[in-house]
């Protein structure tokens, strides 16, 4: 009886599993993520400040925002605008 039981329980289970792999709609694409440099005007915006401030950070992109956020009170107005822009 407990053979059958898990026979039973196997036959279902391999029946089941392809239908449980595709989703019966499609998945949203991931959006997309900014350049991790900004577009040409955000670095313009921002490269009197890294000069300033951020220098010993360079070239590490992810050292750089965090040495710009740390000193968001010293930066220019312009560049304050693209760490908002981009959620920072």
């Amino acid at each position: 009886m407990l053979r059958k039981a898990v026979i039973v329980l196997a036959a279902i289970a391999a029946c089941s599993t392809p239908s449980l792999a595709q989703f019966p709609f499609p998945l949203p694409l991931p959006p997309i993520l900014p350049n991790p440099e900004g577009t040409p005007e955000d670095r313009a915006n921002c490269e009197s400040d890294v000069r300033r401030y951020c220098q010993a950070a360079l070239p590490d992109n992810m050292r750089v925002l965090s040495c710009l956020q740390q000193n968001r009170q010293r930066l220019t107005p312009a560049c304050r605008g693209v760490l908002v822009k981009y959620g920072q």
